[in-house]
């Protein structure tokens, strides 16, 4: 596994390096020995699978807030995808900024992303299925989340919009301001 920093602290993309033969290819998608030091030796207690139809489906910006926040792994196995995530972290140099990269299940790359962030995506082809890792368990009372086209986040969806929930449709818009972002429910 190849761990590449990006931007915003403490979130990285992971390259998985496929090992390639005439049959195909074997790749190590996790491995706790190797990545536990990326969030603090918590174990992974819980893996999720969704399943989009259509292209430019959004899903998010979701999070959890305390005290269930939560590191992912999220890995495209199908398809491809457009994928966010924000830092929340108010104390964070990066706090309120975005970045995005593609997964694709070719490519078999797949980002960390750290407590603290908000995280949405977009197909970019039809049949997509994402995998993810987390660290803590789903709790629906303190799931959170802002609209995907907020203004302050300047995200550039590439494609336009074909599908996305009602709940998604009317999340909160992010205000980049220095505010507590998390707190107890």
């Amino acid at each position: 596994m190849l761990l590449k920093k990006i931007p915003l602290e403490g979130a990285l993309e992971i390259d998985c390096l496929p090992k390639k033969d005439e049959r195909g290819s074997f790749v190590r998608f996790f491995c706790q020995k190797s990545l536990s030091k990326l969030f603090n030796n918590t174990k992974i207690v819980q893996i999720n699978s969704s399943y989009s139809r259509m292209a430019g489906t959004v899903r998010g910006l979701h999070f959890q807030s305390l005290p269930s926040q939560e590191n992912k792994f999220i890995r495209c196995i199908k398809g491809k995808i457009f994928d966010v995530i924000v830092d929340l972290r108010e104390e964070s140099n990066t706090f309120g900024k975005s970045y995005s990269v593609i997964l694709d299940s070719k490519k078999m790359n797949m980002i960390f992303v750290p407590t603290g962030f908000a995280h949405g995506f977009q197909t970019l082809l039809p049949d997509c299925e994402i995998l993810y890792l987390h660290t803590d368990y789903y709790n629906p009372e303190l799931e959170r989340g802002y609209h995907y086209n907020s203004q302050d986040l300047k995200i550039p969806w590439p494609i336009e919009v074909t599908q996305i929930s009602d709940k998604d449709q009317n999340l909160e818009i992010f205000k980049n301001q220095r505010k507590t972002v998390f707190h107890e429910v």
